[in-house]
């Protein structure tokens, strides 16, 4: 996208989802907004309705018309400048859902001088001119994207001001120091220290300490946006695709009596009490001659290293505790910091006292029937308990973005390199420079310091009409 800075012209778009339904919203933004509108909206009775007149946050009945050609019956909802979502004038037209109403009253705004949005350029604008920050602004693409409540929460807080609260203060905490040390450089020939270095070093080390928190954030921030990748494993014809099916509550997986019927992974996504988990079928685990089924496997073991949570089901009447003692010894040497859950299945197929007392040596062994769907519920459980143990509190701040862990990491380096100054003694200009990149990084997260190319790339990935 070309980045269009120009805010003197009105802007346009459809703002709710393309396709039929029972209303859409269309959007005008800039300083002719409420003008444009005026020109082609009047009274039920054609009797003009000046809008310029009324208040803002005001909704008004009418039509929009084409000369004598009535379009549509609309609410006009009225958003005056500075008090709206862009800080510009605003209209909002709630119209009937018919993609061909709706095309027919955007090219009649666009014939009365306005043009079309860009992605994002909405809230761009509001960006521009200051109603969000650049975390902000991002924070709102992830909310309209959310699809669990940590997912959701997480962005409403970042939106709200949470995560560029934090960056703000430590920005304006080093800006102070910054200061004095480009004083010391005015008066460079008189050998002079306005910034205590002691103070200096006890601030950068503060400031590390949660950047490397924000950082470390990242691991669980991304999980909680994207979703908790837990990867069913297991010999063929234990039930790993019958689980997946129950899990999904959808016959998402072929079941087969056939062993190697799942060749390839199979994904999809549950939401379990509004935490997301992204669960993958994989093919069972066994020596084959089968070219292609033998990929699968392969892919299994990748799966197994990159999930958060990996299930090795069994049939729980197939296998000995000695086996399992041997298979588990196996499946770790996959396991980065994925969790392993042991689920024997098929308990519902004969009585299961025998076998739990074959397997007593695993204290934290569920038992399940996936095809009965007996303890599905402990299951789910299980994989929430997983999931609070690494330690979610949305309360916290929680980094999401991949943008503001590279900046937070270029911050951490410059931090470090200011204190490799400060324990050599350098001169003031050196400290400096490193100050002024540790500022840098930690202004590109709010956009005080941003590019063009920069916005372009981000709001690039906004839907249009936001």
């Amino acid at each position: 996208m070309a980045l269009n800075i120009d805010n003197t012209d009105t802007i346009v778009a459809l703002a709710t989802p393309q396709g039929i339904g029972a209303i859409g919203v269309i959007r005008l933004s800039g300083f002719k907004a409420i003008d444009i509108c005026e020109s082609v909206f009047s009274t039920k009775n054609l009797k003009q309705k000046t809008l310029n007149n009324k208040a803002s946050h005001t909704i008004h009945f009418g039509v929009i018309h084409d000369e004598e050609i009535i379009i549509d019956e609309v609410l006009v909802s009225l958003f005056k400048a500075p008090h709206s979502y862009t800080s510009e004038n605003t209209v909002e037209i709630s119209c009937h859902g018919s993609k061909f109403i709706q095309q027919q009253i955007i090219q009649l705004f666009i014939r009365h001088g306005a043009r079309m949005a860009n992605h994002g350029e909405f809230t761009l604008r509001a960006f521009l001119n200051g109603k969000l920050d650049l975390s902000q602004a991002e924070a709102v693409a992830d909310l309209i994207s959310s699809n669990s409540a940590s997912s959701h929460q997480i962005a409403m807080q970042q939106m709200r001001g949470g995560f560029s609260s934090k960056i703000k203060l430590l920005r304006m905490n080093l800006i102070d120091f910054a200061s004095l040390i480009e004083l010391e450089l005015d008066f460079s020939e008189e050998d002079v220290e306005f910034a205590d270095r002691d103070d200096l070093k006890k601030l950068i080390y503060t400031i590390q300490k949660i950047v490397q928190r924000l950082i470390d954030s990242f691991e669980i921030g991304n999980v909680i946006k994207n979703g908790i990748p837990v990867a069913i494993v297991g010999k063929p014809n234990v039930g790993k695709s019958t689980l997946l099916n129950v899990l999904l509550e959808e016959d998402r997986a072929i079941v087969s009596d056939i062993a190697g019927t799942t060749r390839d992974v199979i994904e999809d996504e549950i939401n379990i009490d509004g935490v997301l988990f992204r669960v993958i079928d994989t093919a069972g685990i066994r020596e084959t001659n089968d070219i292609i089924e033998s990929m699968g496997v392969q892919k299994t073991f990748e799966q197994i290293r990159l999930s958060s949570i990996a299930i090795y089901l069994f049939d729980a009447h197939e296998i000995t505790s000695s086996e399992l003692k041997l298979i588990v010894e196996e499946i770790k040497t996959h396991l980065n910091d994925s969790q392993l859950v042991l689920v024997a299945n098929k308990i519902d197929k004969e009585d299961i006292e025998y076998t739990k007392l074959e397997f007593a040596g695993f204290p934290d062994l569920i038992y399940i029937s996936a095809k009965e769907q007996i303890n599905i519920d402990v299951l789910k459980k299980h994989l929430l308990t997983l999931f609070d143990n690494r330690i979610v509190n949305v309360t916290e701040t929680i980094v999401t973005n991949a943008r503001h862990v590279e900046a937070l990491r270029n911050t951490n380096f410059a931090l470090t390199k200011i204190l490799e100054g400060l324990n050599n003694n350098v001169t003031g200009d050196f400290l400096a420079m490193d100050i002024r990149a540790a500022l840098h990084y930690l202004g590109s997260i709010t956009g005080d310091i941003s590019s063009d190319d920069l916005l372009a790339n981000i709001f690039s990935r906004f839907c249009i009409g936001k």
